[in-house]
């Protein structure tokens, strides 16, 4: 699944135009992101954690 079919399904499910699940999945997005770069982690139960960390580079 691709964003634009993620903002289709958002849109169905949640009874919003697509424009609107546009901006909401991009505002869900965007605050991850946030987060991730001030060092923070994210915890949402049932689907997953987002977390920054440092491993040692490829050989």
């Amino acid at each position: 699944m691709n964003k634009t079919e993620l903002v289709a399904n958002v849109a169905e499910k949640a009874g919003l135009t697509k424009k609107d699940a546009e901006k909401a999945l991009g505002a869900v997005i965007e605050s991850i992101e946030e987060a991730l770069v001030e060092g923070d982690k994210i915890q949402l139960i049932g689907f997953g954690t987002f977390e920054v960390k440092d491993r040692a580079a490829r050989t």
